[in-house]
C-alpha cells in the first residue's frame, strides 16, 4: 500500500512539473496581452523603417519630411503595440490598439507617397508597405475580436427602464 501512495505522489509532482512548464511557457509566448512574436514583428517593422529612412537621399526637402514622418510613424508602431501589451483594462487595450493601427496606417500613406510622388524604388519601399498591410490586418482583427467581446460586467438598469426598451452596443 505504500508503494500505491508513493506513486500517487510522484504522479502528482510530475503533473505539478508539467503545468509549470505550461506556464512557463505561456509567459515566454506573451508578454502582456499580445504574442512575443507580434511584439517582435512590430518590431522588425520599425527597423526597417528605420533602415529607409537611412537609404533615402536627403538633398530633397520633399523626401527629407516624408522621411522624418515615416521614421516618427514608423516607430511609434512598435512602441504602441508595447503599450497596449501592457494594458490594464480591455478599454485601454482597444484604444492603445487603435492608435496602433492608425500610425501603420499612416506609414504606409508615407510609404506610398515617397514611392509614388518621390521616386523611391519600389524595391525599398514595397516589402514595407506589404508589411504594413499585413500587420493591420491582424490588428484589426484583434482589435474587432476585443471590441465586440461581451462586457464581463453587464450594466444593471432599474426593471422599469428595461421594459420595452432596445439596447445597442455604441
Amino acid at each position: 500500500q505504500r508503494k500505491n501512495g508513493e506513486s500517487k505522489n510522484v504522479n502528482r509532482k510530475v503533473e505539478s512539473r508539467k503545468q509549470k512548464t505550461e506556464i512557463q511557457k505561456r509567459k515566454l509566448m506573451y508578454q502582456g496581452r499580445l504574442p512575443v512574436e507580434f511584439r517582435n514583428r512590430t518590431k522588425a517593422f520599425a527597423a526597417s523603417a528605420i533602415r529607409l529612412f537611412v537609404k533615402l537621399p536627403k538633398n530633397r526637402e520633399e523626401v527629407r519630411v516624408l522621411g522624418k514622418q515615416l521614421l516618427r510613424s514608423g516607430t511609434s508602431v512598435a512602441a504602441q503595440v508595447r503599450e497596449a501589451s501592457r494594458a490594464r483594462s480591455d478599454e485601454e487595450f482597444v484604444s492603445k490598439l487603435g492608435g496602433t493601427l492608425q500610425e501603420t496606417d499612416e506609414t504606409l500613406l508615407w510609404l506610398e507617397l515617397l514611392r509614388e510622388e518621390c521616386g523611391i524604388p519600389p524595391t525599398n519601399t514595397l516589402p514595407i508597405e506589404k508589411e504594413a498591410d499585413e500587420l493591420m490586418a491582424i490588428m484589426t482583427r484583434v482589435f474587432w475580436r476585443h471590441w465586440t467581446k461581451p462586457s464581463p460586467r453587464p450594466m444593471r438598469l432599474p426593471a422599469r427602464e428595461i421594459q420595452g426598451a432596445t439596447f445597442a452596443r455604441g
